[in-house]
């Protein structure tokens, strides 16, 4: 059986974007994660250990924010990598990034990417050595 833990809207403030601008000034971002692991034993058991700790999910989201990014598509897909080096038990990872009021010439409240990999999707982007 599986489930998927999720965190909804982490706020940050972070210095992210295509534009020098952007990485100088920053912007505020919300990220969403949704994890899919077998959680059987964590239920059965009532053990942490056994599915993941959305404690370690928010800090390593918060770490990988403070390295700035040119695109939003590169910041999801380091947490990605992250969320799945640290959390064997993962099974699937879903991130979305949203930039509030990007600079875009116009009235819009958020700019968004959702980027999903399962494991094996993901270490096969990874380079060979």
């Amino acid at each position: 059986m599986n489930c998927l833990v999720c965190l909804e809207n982490m706020e940050f403030f972070a210095h992210h974007g295509f534009q020098d601008e952007e990485q100088k000034i920053g912007n505020r971002y919300s990220i969403d994660v949704s994890i899919e692991t077998d959680f059987v034993q964590a239920a059965q058991k009532d053990k942490l250990s056994q599915t993941i700790n959305y404690g370690e999910v928010y800090e390593l989201v918060s770490v990988q924010m403070q390295v700035s990014a040119r695109l939003l598509e590169h910041l999801a897909y380091q947490i990605i990598g992250k969320l799945f080096e640290n959390h064997p038990k993962a099974i699937t990872i879903e991130v979305v990034v949203r930039k509030h009021n990007p600079p875009i010439g116009g009235v819009c409240s958020a700019s968004k990417i959702m980027l999903k990999a399962t494991r094996e999707e993901w270490l096969k982007t990874l380079p060979t050595r």
